[in-house]
């Protein structure tokens, strides 16, 4: 006998849920826990999705990983808040790299960088590059996620049992935090692990999925590890038409830490932040794009809108749905197709073209 269960299951648990009482009891609890939040309709769903799952008395397995992915995110959402205000970069790279290697000495160089400049260094909180972009970023300016392993698995020793040691169960959560929690992406040489978060992070960004932000390939002057890849990239991917050339725009080769520090400052120079909003791309923007800038914009960068112009947003318009703290952005908006993050990205570099704001005479 198949032990499959009927596909109409699901929707008689949404009836059980209904009938019994127990979204009342629900909407109960999460009154006298979130009060008047905002967020109240997404912690009522959250509790509706559990109250399914004990209906459903789920293989404990499965009931195991639901509450550690829970208690996880919450842990991880509650330690965070402590850095909330903070812009943060991730660096990845290799964990057998050797104290004496000039690649450690370009990692430990680059959180000395990144910390010169207000920016917390996350990293695994392993050793090799890991430990020594710590070390060059110093306590306050560093994050660490490890990893819980079979074995033991210390983290280095600048964060280690600090509150800037954050311990993860789960590889696929640790890899969304490194990734959210991101203003930018550095990439030092590193083995698989060191490849398959590049090609993760350019496939979150290229899909959607993430926040385009910059992702700087981090090698040491003559250094030939992501070169080579980037030639791979070239003749075998883009020439076959499995990405496209824009997509390139998507990461920047930089030989140094003050180029890479560079490329982050230059990317935040006008350019804040993005979100989808009552289905449009906004673009937060520090000052406003002249009306030359915006006419330009709107020949160049047609293609990547499924209908309508791009249309400038005065801080005086207050955008629904907002955080109070960034109601005095100017902001960009257009119906955005979603696809072209690449042609995105080249959009980005475009306003923050100092040429191309309004002047304080102008604005």
């Amino acid at each position: 006998m198949s032990d499959d269960k009927d596909p109409a299951d699901y929707l008689t648990r949404h009836v059980q849920t209904s009938s019994s009482g127990l979204q009342q009891k629900i909407d109960e609890l999460i009154a006298a826990c979130a009060g008047n939040s905002s967020n109240a309709g997404l912690y009522r769903e959250m509790v509706l999705n559990i109250v399914r799952m004990a209906q459903a008395d789920r293989d404990r397995w499965d009931a195991k990983i639901m509450l550690q992915t829970i208690g996880e995110l919450e842990q991880s959402f509650a330690r965070l808040e402590m850095f909330k205000r903070r812009r943060k970069v991730t660096v990845f790279g290799s964990a057998r790299t050797h104290v004496d290697h000039k690649l450690y000495a370009l990692a430990r160089d680059m959180g000395r960088t990144l910390a010169r400049h207000d920016y917390m260094t996350i990293t695994g909180a392993g050793h090799g590059i890991m430990g020594a972009a710590h070390e060059g970023a110093g306590l306050d300016n560093s994050l660490g996620f490890n990893i819980t392993l079979p074995f033991e698995q210390r983290s280095n020793e600048v964060v280690f049992n600090t509150d800037h040691d954050l311990r993860f169960r789960f590889f696929f959560l640790r890899k969304l935090f490194f990734v959210k929690e991101a203003d930018a992406l550095i990439l030092c040489p590193g083995g698989f692990g060191t490849l398959d978060e590049t090609l993760e992070v350019l496939t979150l960004i290229q899909t959607g999925k993430s926040p385009v932000v910059p992702v700087i390939l981090l090698d040491v002057p003559g250094g030939g590890f992501w070169d080579g890849l980037l030639a791979f990239f070239k003749s075998q991917l883009c020439e076959e038409g499995y990405i496209l050339e824009a997509d390139f725009n998507l990461m920047t080769l930089a030989r140094s830490p003050d180029q890479a520090m560079g490329e982050i400052l230059n990317f935040y120079s006008n350019y804040h932040s993005s979100r989808w909003m009552d289905g449009r791309y906004v673009l937060r923007l520090h000052q406003p794009l002249a009306a030359p800038a915006l006419e330009t914009i709107n020949r160049h960068f047609s293609d990547i809108c499924t209908e309508g112009r791009f249309e400038q947003i005065s801080p005086t318009v207050r955008a629904s749905d907002d955080e109070p703290e960034l109601e005095g952005m100017h902001r960009l908006q257009f119906s955005f197709n979603g696809r072209h993050q690449g042609r995105l990205r080249a959009l980005i570099d475009f306003v923050n073209q100092a040429e191309n704001l309004q002047t304080p005479d102008n604005a």
